[in-house]
């Protein structure tokens, strides 16, 4: 199984989309799957429902810090992690046209409201697992082509 379809189908489980994302590719980096899920478990929804940051993008993101990023304060791997997060919001956001849940799903899933309404109209079964899966799909494509960024390991 693919590590796309592996994300969609943690999703499809029931685990937040970060964690979806994070635990697909822990393996991969030497992270136990367990530790992976506690980590990225705050951050679905937006961070904490927060409907910030969609959890498909603060997922990919600790992906690409555990490919690219390093345990120095070096300001070029900096730099470079940065470079790649970048890119990797530019293009979820041209999929998408937004990177938070708000703009993802039209609602406001901090308040009760937003989030009865997102459950009642099934955006968390219906629209998350295409943003799971599209976040997943940039990032193979981030992780197996040569990219335009310093490589840096």
């Amino acid at each position: 199984m693919s590590r796309v379809e592996r994300a969609v189908r943690r999703f499809a489980e029931g685990f937040n989309c970060s964690q979806a994302i994070l635990s697909a590719y822990a393996e991969h980096f030497g992270l136990e799957e367990e530790t992976a899920m506690k980590v990225a478990a705050g951050f679905g929804g937006g961070m904490g429902r927060l409907g910030r940051t969609c959890g498909a993008v603060t997922g990919a993101f600790m992906v690409l810090g555990l490919r690219y990023g390093r345990g120095s304060p070096d300001q070029a791997v900096k730099e470079r992690v940065y470079a790649h997060i970048q890119e990797f919001a530019d293009r979820f956001n041209a999929r998408n046209g937004s990177l938070t849940c708000k703009g993802l799903l039209g609602v406001d899933i901090s308040t009760p409201e937003g989030h009865e309404t997102a459950r009642k109209t099934q955006l968390f079964t219906t629209a998350c697992p295409r943003f799971v899966r599209d976040a997943a799909e940039v990032l193979d494509e981030m992780l197996q082509s040569p990219s335009k960024l310093a490589n840096g390991g």
